[in-house]
């Protein structure tokens, strides 16, 4: 079961399309990055568990783009030790749904987490994103 293994500020590979792909009509984007579940919300009546994710990368963000640096234990909890810095972005996000998903691999193994602290600091972040309808790329199509 997707919710089950998936939970808000699991750390996964996902094919993340960035705004400004999506703006020159790419439909897909370049290779598999590290993501974070921000939020999974199961829908047991449709069997379905919608997705909201963010891009995690290890180079600082545009001076157009919200971003939160992510903190030494984090990038370890993650299973990202591989980055001397990251950044999960937020004034930008996929929305996919699990079990329908052309992009979302729900056989792979998560990379990590992010502990509750951090992640509800993503949360209040994103929070205007989402109430604004602002920054979402569906991923569903």
């Amino acid at each position: 079961m997707t919710a089950e293994r998936f939970t808000n500020g699991t750390i996964v590979s996902y094919p993340y399309l960035w705004r400004w792909q999506a703006d020159e009509g790419r439909e897909h984007g370049e290779k598999d990055r590290p993501v974070c579940l921000a939020l999974t919300v199961p829908d047991p009546r449709q069997n379905m568990t919608h997705l909201v994710i963010l891009p995690i990368s290890g180079t600082p963000p545009r001076s157009d783009q919200i971003a939160l640096e992510i903190p030494d234990l984090e990038l370890r909890r993650a299973g990202l030790s591989v980055f001397k810095r990251g950044w999960v972005t937020v004034s930008e996000y996929n929305y996919d749904i699990a079990e329908r998903s052309w992009y979302f691999d729900a056989g792979q193994t998560p990379r990590g987490w992010f502990g509750p602290r951090f992640l509800e600091d993503i949360r209040q972040a994103l929070r205007p994103i989402l109430a604004a309808h602002a920054g979402r790329i569906d991923r569903t199509r």
